[in-house]
């Protein structure tokens, strides 16, 4: 059945450790939480969760928008198995609204509620140990200092010597703030406030503060 964790399972073969199924499972665990806190249709937060990041390190190659191309080949193949249409889009507007740094918005509460979960797999104790094997996977750096770090700078021009407190300081420290649902900005508090400490404690104990 195209919408079990099996068929999913064989999509994310040649995915990263960041974006593998391991992370697709996670986002399922806390997207059900939400919908259930939320009254979220679970069939639709389901299927979008399952397959919102198929063919992403493909998209990454080709430089594409990896949303778009999930929610293509996700509309393609619910089509094919004779799905009803407007709970086909309603699960491929999920999978195209789910990226931090692109359109389209999540508009319906299904959508808010995958944005919601993909976001709080990338803070927390979660989200620390994510940056680091992207860092690490990337030749990056493993340390700078979180007062050099000039967001306006950064958000201007870019920066060449990314690390994962780069990371945190220009993404992950604000995803709080752009989530939907009331049960995602709770759980991200205490997830938010976990990143906080250990990046000053890090900045400490590289320092011999510490």
């Amino acid at each position: 059945m195209v919408l079990s964790i099996e068929f999913a399972r064989q999509l994310y073969q040649s995915a990263d450790s960041v974006h593998d199924f391991d992370h697709i499972l996670r986002v399922l665990t806390l997207a059900e939480r939400i919908a259930r806190a939320e009254g979220a249709d679970m069939e639709t937060v389901r299927a979008a969760t399952l397959f919102h990041d198929w063919g992403r390190a493909e998209a990454e190659i080709k430089n594409l928008d990896h949303a778009a191309v999930a929610a293509e080949r996700v509309q393609m193949l619910l089509e094919s198995e004779g799905f009803e249409a407007t709970w086909v889009a309603s699960v491929v507007h999920a999978v195209a609204a789910h990226r931090f740094r692109t359109a389209p918005a999540p508009q319906t509460l299904e959508a808010q509620v995958l944005f919601d979960a993909d976001k709080l797999d990338a803070i927390g104790a979660v989200g620390i140990a994510r940056a680091f094997a992207y860092g690490g996977a990337h030749n990056q750096r493993l340390w700078a200092a979180l007062d050099d770090i000039d967001l306006s700078h950064w958000e201007a021009q870019g920066d060449d010597s990314h690390t994962p407190v780069h990371e945190f300081v220009v993404k992950l420290s604000r995803l709080k703030e752009r989530l939907y649902t009331s049960e995602g900005r709770k759980i991200a508090a205490a997830r938010h406030r976990y990143m906080e400490d250990f990046y000053r404690r890090l900045d400490a104990e590289v320092r011999g503060e510490l």
